[in-house]
């Protein structure tokens, strides 16, 4: 009876050793997922040899086991061994080596419940290595997926109106016509700066060379520069568009460098409009000229402070660009 009771504990456990190998695998292959850092690694390696250890024990076990059942006549039938956690030959032959040097019957009862909890113990350890691994590689995961979402959420709240556009009044000290497109003038604008800019605008067709010498107009400071055949541009002229093109008038008294602003509108304009962003192309539709040609930005006046508002000569309820 007592031989009975012993052989049903020994295989019970066998039983859950197989269930906790099958554990390690599974925690193996997730660590080998997880684990980039080198330091990853080292612990990957630190728990390979545990898990080569317990499974050592694990086939002494076994062997244990064998020898119980063939004292309590338990017919032994050969079936394929299983395949081990570790994969190279010498590993897998590790176990062979031992069952060639099982111990004699004496010595595997009196050491079969011993090595079964050593078994077990291992097992445990091994398991709350992997767990405390995993639980050290969630918080990290969590802030980076907390600080993506905050990089999102200030993406979301990034304000968009016409506060982020720079624009200002310029004067055309010298305007010529682009060497290389009939089309294009290339226009030296002061805009208050410490040196003019260059600024190409497409209005050969439109405008008379002599109407943009010496004009003062309002310009937008802030695109990124761009080449424009061969010329490089670092502004655009403001135009009010329907069918023809006019260009914007600021009120009397103006000076170069004098900002447009916004009534309900204030900050500071970007210092240069990231492209990917798109912000000219969000805000435009919403810039027109009213009934009164006035230049406004969802109704409200482009105004330069003290001295007026910007208008069309002609043009009402037209686009702006």
């Amino acid at each position: 009876m007592a031989s009975a009771t012993v052989l049903k504990g020994l295989k019970l456990r066998a039983d859950q050793a197989d269930g906790i190998i099958a554990q390690l695998k599974h925690q193996i292959a997730a660590l080998q997922t997880a684990t980039a850092l080198s330091a990853g690694k080292g612990e990957e390696e630190q728990l390979r040899e545990k898990n080569n250890a317990l499974q050592d024990e694990i086939e002494t076990v076994k062997i244990s086991l064998k020898v119980a059942e063939i004292r309590n006549g338990v017919k032994q039938i050969g079936v394929p061994q299983r395949r081990g956690i570790t994969t190279s030959a010498g590993q897998r032959g590790a176990g062979g080596d031992k069952a060639a040097q099982a111990p004699p019957p004496q010595a595997a009862k009196a050491t079969d419940q011993p090595q079964a909890k050593k078994a077990k113990t291992e097992a445990g350890q091994a398991k709350d290595a992997g767990q405390a691994k995993q639980d050290k590689e969630k918080p990290a995961k969590d802030n980076k997926s907390k600080g993506k979402k905050a990089e999102a959420g200030a993406g979301e709240a990034e304000k968009m109106d016409v506060s982020r556009l720079d624009f200002r009044v310029g004067k055309i000290v010298a305007v010529e016509k682009h060497p290389d497109a009939d089309t294009l003038y290339v226009e030296t604008v002061d805009l208050g700066e410490e040196k003019p800019r260059t600024i190409v605008s497409g209005l050969v067709n439109h405008i008379p060379i002599e109407q943009m010498q010496d004009r003062v107009a309002v310009f937008m400071c802030n695109l990124k520069a761009s080449k424009m055949r061969g010329v490089s541009s670092e502004g655009m002229i403001m135009c009010a568009k329907d069918g023809k093109i006019e260009i914007l008038e600021p009120p009397p008294g103006v000076i170069p460098g004098d900002r447009v602003t916004f009534d309900g509108y204030p900050g500071t304009p970007d210092k240069q409009l990231n492209p990917k962003k798109k912000v000219w192309e969000t805000l435009k539709p919403d810039i027109r000229t009213n009934k009164e040609r006035v230049a406004t930005f969802k109704g409200v006046p482009f105004k330069v402070e003290g001295k007026g508002i910007v208008k069309a000569p002609t043009l009402a309820d037209a686009e702006i660009s």
